[in-house]
């Protein structure tokens, strides 16, 4: 367990900052990220960059490590040199988490045969209908834990013979025993949607008016 991430959980001020900011700019992200009143499946690499500038925050520009290849598959991020998941989904429910982004049967069947947890995980469950979500921070040891206890195949979720879901995910009932488990660190959210006045090419346009 990274110490320092841990310690977020339980500072109230911290805890405050997370309730309080990261539904509005998730709701942000989304504007950002949204045409003719869909979200788009970028949405979530802004939410990373959220997630990521607040790290950056709590523990300066020059403890975190955002340039991570894309070959990575699973890190996001480094803090402090350690390496961290970040992921986030969205429904009532926290399911259809993806740990490998392919639409490739044979390289989701190589993904199965080879995975294993190989970094703490930082997990934002949005919910915008019912209104009750989280922030987590679930160790990789608690990842590991549970990937014996399931096994394998009961762990991952292989897309479906002649559908196009996009990427291998955590089964659903894997990713539940992940989020009550009782290492996993969590701060409860109440999402809720404010009335916003913004308009998503409002600073491009102020950029193209400056001299």
């Amino acid at each position: 367990m990274l110490s320092q991430l841990a310690e977020l959980f339980d500072d109230p001020k911290t805890i405050s900052k997370i309730q309080v900011k990261l539904p509005y700019l998730f709701q942000i992200a989304e504007l950002d990220s949204s045409r003719a009143g869909k979200v788009g499946m970028e949405v979530g690499s802004v939410r990373e960059k959220i997630i990521t500038a607040f790290l950056i925050y709590k523990f300066g520009v020059t403890n975190i490590d955002n340039n991570i290849p894309i070959t990575e598959a699973e890190v996001d991020v480094k803090v402090f040199g350690s390496p961290i998941s970040i992921k986030t989904v969205t429904g009532k429910k926290a399911n259809g988490v993806k740990l490998i982004w392919t639409v490739d049967p044979t390289k989701a069947k190589e993904f199965l045969n080879k995975y294993k947890p190989s970094c703490d995980m930082l997990f934002v469950q949005v919910n915008w209908e019912g209104g009750k979500g989280g922030f987590y921070y679930i160790t990789k040891e608690t990842q590991i834990k549970h990937f014996i206890k399931f096994g394998r195949k009961g762990y991952i979720k292989l897309p479906k013979v002649g559908t196009n879901p996009r990427g291998v995910e955590i089964a659903n009932e894997a990713l539940e025993a992940l989020l009550t488990d009782k290492d996993t660190k969590a701060i409860p959210i109440v999402w809720k949607k404010q009335e916003l006045n913004y308009n998503v090419y409002d600073r491009w346009v102020e950029f193209w008016e400056k001299d």
